[in-house]
């Protein structure tokens, strides 16, 4: 059966000013409310992951449930309990949590369970596994702490764990209600990002501020938490460093000796490792591997980080450094993983002649080689090509990959989209972000 998606939205209620209401702010969220409705009755318990303020509840209790109803779901039919909500206190009790919601199934019809903050309940896995046998119920659930955000929680539900990784605001959900141009609003999202609350946010003193408190009394505190972190100031100074250098290649050998001869500090490198893994495991950051193109094999390191959203990255260095060059590099990739690419760093071994006449092997980068299904795109982010020898770098990487997928280079330069003689593709940031197309242009 067809469905046609409305365009739902998230919103925010602002204060009443004067007596007056303001206008609610709508997002149209609708990726994923699609994702929703095509894991509809698979007989799988839905787990909406992602990084914490990036809007999970409102697509679940909001968006995912208008819908519902505007498909002829009677209310009844959809159980909502919001666990962190203090009036449902009794409800973190996995027994109490379980009556409760078999009490509201009383036929046969189809019900949508949709459980909010569900990690507060003891042995969650095991209520939730309770309904995987139940024909009649279609359960949905989010949480927002390290614990439950763990890449590794769905092999709880019995391998029936199906996986809806949400993300901040896309740039083109973001421009939807930004009032400014093109141009100051990617300004404004490369340096504050895309938590949506940051658009609710009227002055930078207070972006910048909730940005940081975010950072320190949420995120960390709950790495800090779960993981039982003796060496708080180590975990403090690896994001530092992370921060200090998005886009750039390393390990934790390489991180190690930073510490020793930038702190003097002695730290081990599987320690360094398991705080790497602590990051990525709450999606702060992503890890990307590289990928041998000709070989056709990934390189084990060094690799890459970047970070999900730039504001709290930018939060995480006080905003000093505004390397727009770098933060391009970040937007591209974060709008691949929200499209849905597989994304790795691109290398292209070559043999060169020298000047001493021998000859020399070395590596050229592909900033990021796109998979998703059959598809394969090689992309290049160049912020600016300002002449021919930057133009000739930029591609050189591409012109040594001898296979037919599609070439593309993003400049942060505003420019018409063009095929030039070697079929390569270049197009404007904005062209690349704001349509969802685009990289089929």
């Amino acid at each position: 059966m067809l469905f046609s998606i409305k365009p739902l939205t998230f919103a925010f209620d602002f204060n009443v000013i004067n007596d007056t209401k303001i206008k609610y702010m709508e997002i149209k969220r609708d990726l994923y409310l699609k994702k929703l409705i095509d894991r509809q009755h698979n007989g799988m318990i839905k787990v909406i992951t992602g990084m914490r303020r990036c809007g999970k509840s409102y697509l679940v209790f909001n968006i995912f449930q208008n819908y519902l109803k505007s498909q002829g779901v009677d209310s009844q039919h959809i159980i909502q309990v919001n666990l962190e909500n203090r009036r449902n206190k009794k409800l973190r009790n996995p027994d109490v949590l379980l009556e409760y919601i078999d009490s509201l199934m009383t036929d046969s019809q189809m019900y949508y369970i949709l459980l909010d903050e569900v990690q507060l309940v003891d042995e969650f896995e095991d209520v939730l596994n309770s309904y995987l046998s139940i024909p009649n119920a279609d359960v949905y659930v989010t949480g927002s702490n390290a614990k439950f955000l763990s890449k590794d929680v769905i092999t709880e539900f019995r391998g029936r764990g199906d996986e809806v990784k949400m993300y901040p605001l896309s740039f083109a959900e973001f421009m939807s209600e930004y009032k400014g141009s093109e141009q100051l609003g990617l300004d404004e999202y490369m340096m504050y990002g895309g938590l949506p609350q940051i658009l609710s946010q009227k002055s930078e003193e207070q972006k910048i501020s909730y940005l940081k408190n975010l950072f320190t009394e949420t995120y960390i505190k709950d790495i800090k938490e779960r993981y039982k972190i003796r060496h708080e100031e180590e975990l403090e100074e690896l994001l530092n460093i992370i921060s200090s250098s998005i886009g750039s290649l390393t390990n934790p050998a390489k991180l190690v000796n930073t510490f020793k001869s930038v702190k003097n500090v002695t730290i081990a490198p599987d320690t360094v490792k398991s705080y790497l893994d602590y990051l990525c495991d709450s999606f702060l950051v992503e890890k990307v591997m590289r990928y041998d193109v000709k070989g056709k094999k990934y390189i084990d390191t060094p690799y890459k980080y970047y970070f999900t959203d730039m504001g709290l990255r930018n939060a995480r260095i006080n905003f000093r450094q505004d390397e727009k060059p770098h933060l391009m590099e970040n937007l591209i990739f974060n709008e691949l993983l929200i499209r849905g690419f597989n994304v790795d760093v691109g290398v292209v071994p070559i043999v060169y002649i020298g000047e001493d006449k021998k000859q020399h092997r070395t590596q050229l980068e592909i900033d990021f080689v796109c998979n998703q299904g059959s598809k394969r795109y090689y992309i290049q982010s160049a912020f600016r090509m300002e002449n021919e020898e930057k133009r000739k770098q930029e591609q050189a990487s591409l012109l040594k990959v001898n296979d037919s997928f599609k070439k593309i280079i993003i400049t942060g330069e505003e420019c018409l989209v063009h095929r030039n003689e070697h079929g390569f593709t270049t197009m404007s940031i904005y062209d690349f972000l704001l349509n969802p197309n685009s990289l089929e242009l």
